[in-house]
């Protein structure tokens, strides 16, 4: 069990950096 929240934190991690490489990406423009 503890593995599977911690590959799910991982993919939400990855989520929330796409979206946030996106908007650091249009702050830096």
């Amino acid at each position: 069990m503890g593995s599977l929240i911690k590959k799910r934190r991982k993919k939400m991690r990855k989520h929330k950096y796409k979206k946030y490489g996106k908007r650091m990406r249009a702050t830096k423009k």
